[in-house]
């Protein structure tokens, strides 16, 4: 059973069926995409569309394209369409409980059975809102980031944005059209253009993960700074009349105070200060009290059968991105498959020299231009006749090579 229908759930999906492992999932929402459909109206990604594609099918769009949001939803849709994925929608999971074989998932009256369940929902994430805000005036109006769709939502007056991080600086420029605009926060740094071309991309997908340093250096930095702008810059906001403004650090007189002393006289207040996620539907001992249990790339160490999807810097960098759902879900059903059969799962491997291939198609396989890199080969754990057959992690192209 696989809880949730978003990127990470249909990228699972198709490893599962790759591997001809009975699977349904389950989702909350009504089509395939509505969590896209809900973003703001402006929203594009920001990867290029070229780092938008789920495994087995590339995105519809030139490769520097920036989608928007409903392309996006439009695109999860039609995968599960063309790979003809078992979903169920509108059955939004309420607990997950173990029994002596097995799990047991409950929603509403609703009572699913599955020996292994993967949790690809991001952990029902819900708005997390400072403890003050309950001590603005009732004048102000108040909404989260994942409420907000358009300036026409907010009240007459100034608008305060809290957190400056990716939502809060395309909020900021969205609605500064219309309102004198405060965009209250710490700068979080910017991402170079550079970081989505082909070369650095490929270079960091490999080297920033949990398996090293840097990786878990990183993943540390972005867990207390956030993640860094990807298409705006500070400059860029002021060029457009967004105010700065250093944190809000309380209410006084039921007016946002600001650190440096600054009460803001404002109509709106959109807080752009991320998410909480709660566990607590999982009732199970390594979740108590709402935490997310101790896991190794996705896999629950102490709970055999359970494995989470879509988690920010799961195994890499972008393990909670369209790009990283297809390597992470991978792994993921590999475990899944080993575990079922009772055998140690195939590793994905690298080799010194490339494995003799026909390379049958029209254009040459790339790995022929980067020649005999250790780094583009990978097993796919098929064997025939005594050989192993491997996989050009670029091209896709396929080749055997004696076990």
């Amino acid at each position: 059973m696989v809880v949730g229908g978003g990127q990470a759930g249909l990228a699972t999906g198709y490893h599962l069926s790759r591997r001809g492992i009975d699977f349904t999932i389950v989702d909350a929402h009504e089509r395939v995409g509505d969590a896209w459909r809900r973003r703001w109206d402006s929203l594009r990604l920001f990867t290029p569309a070229r780092l938008d594609a789920l495994p087995g099918m590339p995105f519809p769009a030139r490769a520097s394209a920036l989608p928007t949001k409903d392309e996006m939803a439009a695109y999860l849709e039609s995968y599960a369409q063309r790979f003809e994925v078992p979903i169920r929608l509108g059955i939004r999971v309420d607990s997950l409980r173990r029994l002596e074989q097995g799990y047991e998932l409950c929603a509403g009256a609703l009572r699913l059975n599955a020996n292994q369940v993967v949790v690809a929902t991001g952990g029902y994430p819900d708005p997390n809102l400072p403890a003050f805000a309950v001590q603005l005036d009732k004048d102000i109006k108040q909404l989260h980031s994942s409420a907000y769709r358009q300036p026409s939502q907010l009240a007459e007056g100034d608008v305060l944005v809290v957190g400056a991080g990716n939502s809060g600086a395309e909020i900021a420029l969205d609605s500064v059209q219309f309102h004198r605009v405060w965009l209250s926060g710490r700068p979080t740094g910017t991402v170079s253009a550079s970081f989505y071309s082909r070369p650095t991309w490929w270079l960091a997908t490999r080297l920033l993960t949990v398996d090293t340093q840097i990786g878990r250096r990183l993943g540390r930095q972005l867990g207390r700074k956030g993640t860094p702008l990807v298409r705006i810059r500070e400059k860029d906001l002021i060029a457009a009349g967004v105010t700065r403004a250093p944190r809000v650090a309380g209410v006084e007189g039921g007016k946002p105070r600001l650190e440096d002393g600054r009460v803001l006289d404002v109509g709106t207040v959109v807080w752009c200060t991320g998410f909480k996620h709660d566990f607590s539907w999982i009732q199970l001992p390594s979740t108590t009290g709402g935490h997310l249990p101790a896991h190794r790339r996705g896999v629950v160490l102490a709970e055999r059968g359970l494995y989470f999807m879509g988690l920010p810097f799961m195994y890499g960098h972008n393990s909670a991105l369209i790009d990283g759902a297809g390597r992470d879900a991978e792994y993921i059903v590999a475990r899944i498959a080993a575990a079922r059969s009772n055998t140690k799962p195939v590793e994905v491997q690298t080799m010194s020299k490339k494995p003799d291939s026909t390379h049958t198609g029209s254009k040459p396989c790339v790995c022929s231009v980067i020649k005999r890199s250790g780094l583009v080969w990978k097993s796919t754990g098929r064997k025939d006749d005594g050989k192993l057959e491997y996989q050009c992690k670029i091209c896709g192209a396929t080749a055997w090579r004696p076990a």
